[in-house]
């Protein structure tokens, strides 16, 4: 086997292993974001706390905050002298700064308003009557969120679980600052096509980069064909 194509195997080899790796962290933050956003956007959608406004912008923010920005905060936090990484220090587990845990936090921060305001939509666009009548006929409120208000809102969690895995599978600015891009450890699909163009290896890079251009079209063509679906369904 020649260099050439020793090298070429060793590119498929990196660029596999950064597909699976970005697969995996796409799967758990999304997992991780369904489990914190339901809750929280349930809340949002119902309270009339004054603490609304606040916490809604604050869900906000990732979505127009430099990723670097948040990427380099989250880097401050998780490191040995930052709160949280005081913290993880003491608990025996190390910093979590340029690790996949460390890309775990930083994903579910950067998606959280991906995943909330679908949900948020949803519950809102339920109104108050469907939960009125099950508490007529004695249902509790948990019994009347999980029976009646999230069967209601399945478009909207649908909906969530998409945009958060598909944009988090597109991450770079905070997965770079937080993991930077380490081999087989944090190196992500994005993150390894701007290693490709760093060593102008161009071909690697158009093969990634369309490979992730499909995977988008694909995404948005699913939220469209979904919505039309359900606008059949529901008068």
């Amino acid at each position: 086997m020649t260099v050439g194509a020793m090298d070429a195997v060793a590119m498929d080899a990196g660029a596999w292993a950064a597909i699976r790796l970005t697969l995996e962290l796409a799967t758990s933050a999304t997992l991780v974001l369904l489990l914190l956003a339901t809750p929280l956007a349930w809340w949002l959608s119902q309270t009339q706390s004054r603490w609304r406004a606040p916490i809604g912008a604050l869900v906000t923010l990732p979505l127009v905050l430099p990723p670097s920005v948040l990427g380099f905060y989250l880097l401050v936090a998780m490191g040995p002298h930052g709160p949280l990484g005081q913290l993880t220090q003491a608990l025996g587990w190390g910093v979590l700064s340029f690790t996949f845990a460390g890309l775990l936090i930083g994903s579910v921060i950067f998606s959280l308003p991906f995943a909330v305001q679908p949900l948020q939509h949803a519950f809102e666009s339920i109104g108050a009557r469907p939960l009125e009548v099950a508490y007529t006929l004695r249902a509790g409120p948990w019994d009347a969120f999980f029976s009646v208000a999230l069967p209601l809102a399945r478009p909207g969690l649908i909906t969530a679980a998409i945009l958060s895995f598909s944009h988090t599978v597109g991450e770079f600015g905070v997965v770079l600052m937080i993991g930077g891009n380490i081999p087989g450890a944090t190196r992500v699909v994005s993150t390894q096509i701007y290693g490709h163009v760093e060593a102008m290896e161009y071909a690697q890079a158009h093969w990634l980069a369309g490979g992730m251009l499909v995977f988008s079209f694909g995404v948005l063509l699913a939220l469209s064909l979904m919505r039309r679906r359900v606008g059949r369904v529901v008068p």
